[in-house]
């Protein structure tokens, strides 16, 4: 692997000179990317992994947020958010994604929910806002938006996790989430509340971390799924953000040294870019993971060319 890079401290921020490589981010172990593009700017939301090289299960401590504008320079801003931020809540940080509605910035969390009057504990999901994409963040409504106790279709009590969240054209807010099972609500305008009911289905080899995005007219379901070994990526379509789906096929193979991936889909200055983490970082593993990014392609069709993952990562944008 072939890398220049050149870590420079200001203030509480980190500035990594990369020139083409994966993983992109080398300082610190990170996990389940998130991007968004704002104003020019790409900002990539992650976990955090804190395992040590002798622990057998995930360590997630907060979420982070870097940016680029070039693909190359990514800008660590720092732990912006953490369980402790909710008071409701407690454990790891599990997948999360950010998004902006009108000037505001929703980043819808999965993590624990605390034994109390509310819920029995369990996976939980909860919303932060900030007027901007690098905070500071605040919990939105004081409680989580999902609790355990809300789906009864998988008796796992970790199933309500790795939130995703797509605003259609006319407006309307859809989040899909889910492990074993992907299920999806309407969200208000307010970004905050449930609308209507919960709805379950499952996607063929379906097991966590879903992602939908739109393009060109068709909905997009990314997922991760059951391969043989370790978990691999497949997609399906639609003509609907609520379906029905039609099966793609796997979109990226396993990853190396990690059983998850996770899928994290973006398009930016012109090219398609595929976020995933694998394990390759020195002392890295399932537990210690490392996000990269790849070029992703479609055919005229719409359906999309198989990612190929990299070493080399994605060229500088000049």
């Amino acid at each position: 692997m072939k890398s220049n890079i050149k870590i420079l401290l200001i203030f509480c921020c980190v500035s990594i000179k990369i020139t083409a490589q994966n993983p992109i981010i080398t300082h610190i172990f990170t996990a389940d990317p998130s991007p968004i593009v704002h104003k020019g700017t790409l900002y990539l939301y992650t976990g955090h992994d804190v395992a040590t090289t002798e622990d057998t299960n995930y360590k997630m401590a907060d979420w982070h947020v870097f940016s680029t504008t070039n693909m190359a320079t990514w800008k660590d801003h720092g732990a912006l958010l953490s369980p402790g931020t909710f008071p409701w809540a407690t454990g790891d940080a599990y997948a999360a994604q950010c998004i902006e509605r009108n000037g505001k910035f929703y980043w819808f969390v999965s993590t624990f929910h605390k034994d109390d009057g509310v819920s029995k504990g369990g996976a939980a999901i909860g919303v932060a806002v900030s007027d901007s994409p690098v905070g500071p963040f605040k919990d939105a409504i004081g409680k989580a938006l999902v609790i355990n106790e809300m789906t009864t279709d998988n008796k796992h009590s970790w199933d309500d996790i790795d939130p995703t969240v797509f605003v259609d054209d006319d407006g309307q807010a859809y989040m899909y989430w889910g492990n074993g099972s992907c299920k999806w609500v309407k969200l208000k305008s307010s970004m905050t509340e449930i609308d209507g009911a919960i709805n379950t289905f499952k996607p063929e080899n379906y097991i966590e971390g879903p992602w939908v995005y739109k393009r060109k007219g068709i909905y997009y379901l990314v997922y991760a799924s059951r391969g043989e070994k370790a978990e691999t990526i497949e997609y399906c379509t639609s003509d609907s953000p609520t379906g029905p789906w039609k099966h793609q096929g796997q979109l990226q193979g396993s990853v190396t040294n990690s059983f998850t991936t996770h899928p994290g889909i973006v398009d930016y200055k012109g090219k398609s870019y595929f976020f995933y983490h694998n394990g390759t970082l020195p002392t890295g593993g399932s537990y210690r993971r490392a996000v990269c990014v790849d070029y992703m392609y479609y055919n005229p069709d719409g359906t999309i060319k198989k990612i190929v993952q990299t070493t080399e990562g994605v060229a500088k944008i000049k």
